[in-house]
C-alpha cells in the first residue's frame, strides 16, 4: 500500500498568472498552490488574496487595520484574521486531495502593521492526497507584505506538514506574489518554488513500482516550480466577484517516497473560472469550474496511484462549491 500526495486549491484559494501554494500559502493560502476551491483555496497559497486561497494555495491574507475606527481610537499594531470553509472538493493546483469528496478547512493569520505575518491553515485529506496518520494537512506560513509602486509584494515561506503521517512527507516552499488593481480588476502574479527536498524526490518511476515498494531511486531529491496568475472582477454595486486563475507546474514527473508527486506528470497547466457572492459581511458563497490539461494517457503510468480509490481521474474537470465564514 502506498500513500500519495498533492498534485497548493477547491473553492477557497488559488494562485495567479506567473506561477499557485500551500502553500503559498496556502491558499488560503490553497493554497495549492489551488479559489477558495480550496487553492483555495487554499489561502492559493500562503498569504494570498482570498481568491488565491481557493484552489491551490491556502493561507489567509494579512488584513489591514480597520480604517473606519474613530480617529481618537488608537489602532492596534497587530491584527488577527481567520476563516472556516466547507467545500465540496479540496483541489490543490487542480488535483483533488480529498478523493473528490468534502473537506473542512480553516486558518488563522496574525499580522503586524509592519507587514510581517504568520499563520496556519489546515484541511482534512482522503484518497490519493493522504499520508496516513491523521489524514490532515497543516500549513505553517510566515511572510512579509509591503507596497511596491501602486501594488503590493508579498513574500514568504510555507511549511507543508502531514501530522503523524508517513516518513519524508513534509517540505518547504518559498513564494512571492505581486498584486494590484487596474480599474475594476484585481490582478495577482505569483511564483512558488520548493528547493530540492527528499519529499519531492522521484523515488518511484511508476505506480507499479510504488505499489510493490521497490524504489527506482531511493533518497532522490527534486525541486518544484509553480507559476500562477489570477484576475478578480468585482461587479459594481453588487456582492458578486468573478474570478479566473491560470497555473503552471514544473516538477517531479514520477512518484515521491510515499508514492506521490506535487507535479505528478512533470509539467501541466491548471485553470479555473468562478464567482463569489457575499450576501452579508463575513460570509462568502463560492462556485468554481476547475480543470487541468493532464490526460488519462499521461497519468496512466502512475496507476494505481494518482486516481480515486474507486477508480477514475482526480485531475479532471469539476465544479466545486464552498461556503466560507471569515473574521
Amino acid at each position: 500500500m502506498s500513500y500519495t500526495f498533492r498534485g497548493l486549491s477547491a473553492v477557497s484559494v488559488v494562485i495567479c498568472l506567473a506561477g499557485a501554494a500551500p502553500a503559498f500559502a496556502a491558499d488560503e493560502q490553497s493554497a495549492d498552490d489551488s479559489f477558495t476551491v480550496v487553492e483555495a483555496a487554499p489561502v492559493s497559497a500562503p498569504s494570498t488574496s482570498t481568491f488565491a486561497l481557493a484552489a491551490s494555495e491556502r493561507a489567509i491574507a494579512p488584513i489591514a487595520p480597520d480604517a473606519s475606527r474613530a480617529d481618537d481610537e488608537p489602532a492596534s499594531a497587530i491584527t488577527v484574521s481567520g476563516s472556516a470553509t466547507l467545500t465540496s472538493d479540496y483541489r490543490f493546483r487542480g488535483v483533488s486531495q480529498t478523493d473528490e469528496g468534502l473537506a473542512v478547512q480553516g486558518g488563522i493569520t496574525i499580522s503586524h502593521e509592519s507587514g510581517f505575518y504568520v499563520g496556519a491553515w489546515g484541511s482534512n485529506l482522503a484518497g490519493w492526497g493522504t499520508f496516513g496518520g491523521t489524514n490532515t494537512e497543516l500549513d505553517l506560513i510566515a511572510g512579509f507584505a509591503f507596497p511596491v509602486g501602486e501594488g503590493t509584494l508579498d513574500t514568504g515561506v510555507v511549511w507543508y506538514m502531514y501530522p503523524s503521517g508517513a516518513d519524508t512527507t513534509d517540505f518547504a516552499e518559498l513564494y512571492a506574489k505581486l498584486s494590484g488593481d487596474i480599474g475594476p480588476l484585481s490582478l495577482t502574479a505569483g511564483v512558488a518554488y520548493a528547493p530540492n527536498q527528499e519529499a519531492l524526490g522521484k523515488v518511484f518511476l511508476t505506480g507499479a513500482a510504488a505499489a510493490a515498494g521497490l524504489p527506482d531511486d531511493p533518497g532522490d531529491k527534486e525541486d518544484n516550480l509553480y507559476l500562477s496568475g489570477d484576475v478578480v472582477y468585482g461587479i459594481a454595486d453588487t456582492p458578486i466577484s468573478l474570478k479566473a486563475h491560470l497555473g503552471y507546474s514544473d516538477g517531479n514527473a514520477g512518484l515521491g517516497p510515499n508514492g506521490t508527486s506535487i507535479a505528478p506528470t512533470g509539467t501541466y497547466f491548471d485553470w479555473s473560472l468562478g464567482a463569489d457572492v457575499s450576501p452579508i459581511e463575513g460570509l462568502t458563497l463560492s462556485v468554481a469550474y476547475i480543470d487541468t490539461d493532464i490526460s488519462a494517457a499521461e497519468s496512466a503510468y502512475l496507476l494505481p496511484n494518482f486516481s480515486k480509490l474507486a477508480g477514475g481521474q482526480i485531475a479532471d474537470a469539476t465544479v466545486v462549491f464552498s461556503v466560507t465564514a471569515s473574521f
